[in-house]
């Protein structure tokens, strides 16, 4: 090992730097490395932060061990090898960048996304980095990347968001219900007194729905997740008729079969067949030749049903959202006289 390569330290990419045969590659051998090189890589050897240097006509890699992670499962002979043909995937998305680097301006980009394909699969990532030219005599040779991933900052604040906006809409569906209740109630009540306690014993169901919403059971009955979740909005008992074998459901699962019911009911209130005095809910439930649950909501009795134009939170809650919770597919059926 010549004197340089023990220059390089004892840390993991400083003896793999040491010990690659650079001359299969446009670098050349270790000992006639320019002094900027040798320099450039004993630096970014000695930082924590994740760094990468691209050097030469093929704008050949070099790393530290910070920024092994980024590579993932390209990691794997990733060393020596030229940029474009690393990180391919993103090539023409970074291109810019590196041209501009290369014709002697830095640049600086701040959760940029973009989709690599570093572990066998597109992901979505976010990336803050810059490109810095590297020089030698006067003339541009390469680049130094200072890099930091982005993506679980941007993910959470993502998450928040969706969650603010879940939350937006539920607040507006549970002022929905509250007034169909008071409405409902004060159509059908005989006198004030008898709607001031029927009001009262709704508002309770509909707490009690909000809280299985947020419960940290384990295992919750299908039964009564759904009669809870329904109990809000039923006027009186024969409004829904409900069946299907005792079971338990996976608390995952049980709030999102109750997120999907209470919301068809909440629909079910405002425009379907719980808006009519003579709707009707009929929910279901029962094992297939294949072994696999099926769940059916049916109203009948409603006003006329029509397609919507555009799908809403509830069609893709009901849909798309609680399907993947059990691994399955879910449609929604607009018959003449109520969904299914």
């Amino acid at each position: 090992m010549n004197q340089y390569a023990t220059q390089l330290g004892e840390g993991r990419m400083g003896k793999l730097i040491a010990a690659y045969d650079w001359t299969s590659t446009s670098l050349g051998s270790l000992e006639t490395w320019p002094a900027a090189l040798r320099s450039v890589v004993e630096l970014i050897l000695g930082q924590r932060h994740a760094i990468c240097v691209f050097w030469g006509p093929d704008l050949t890699l070099l790393y530290n061990d910070a920024y092994a992670p980024i590579l993932g499962a390209k990691e794997e002979g990733a060393l020596g090898q030229p940029a474009a043909e690393i990180w391919w995937d993103v090539w023409n998305d970074i291109k810019p960048f590196v041209d501009q680097a290369l014709s002697g301006e830095g640049t600086w980009s701040e959760e940029l996304p973009l989709v690599m394909t570093r572990n066998g699969f597109p992901e979505q990532t976010y990336w803050t980095f810059s490109y810095s030219p590297l020089y030698d005599g006067g003339k541009i040779v390469g680049m130094i990347n200072v890099a930091s991933d982005a993506t679980p900052t941007v993910v959470a604040r993502e998450r928040e968001a969706a969650l603010h906006n879940e939350m937006i809409h539920r607040l507006k569906n549970t002022l929905a219900v509250a007034s169909a209740i008071v409405s409902s109630t004060l159509r059908n009540a005989s006198d004030l007194n008898e709607a001031r306690t029927i009001v009262i014993d709704r508002i309770n169901a509909l707490g009690r729905a909000q809280d299985l919403l947020h419960g940290d059971a384990r295992e919750v009955s299908m039964r009564e997740m759904i009669g809870v979740a329904l109990s809000a909005h039923i006027d009186h008992p024969g409004r829904i008729d409900i069946h299907g074998p005792d079971l338990t459901l996976a608390a995952q699962q049980a709030i999102g079969l109750s997120l999907a019911v209470y919301e068809l009911a909440t629909n079910s209130v405002k425009y379907g067949a719980l808006s009519s005095d003579k709707g009707k809910v009929f929910v279901s439930w029962n094992w297939n030749d294949a072994g696999a649950l099926r769940f059916v909501w049916r109203e009948t009795g409603g006003p006329p049903v029509k397609a919507p134009v555009r799908k809403g939170f509830g069609s893709r809650l009901t849909n798309s959202i609680v399907a993947g919770y059990f691994e399955g597919t879910a449609a929604t059926h607009f018959h003449e006289d109520g969904i299914e």
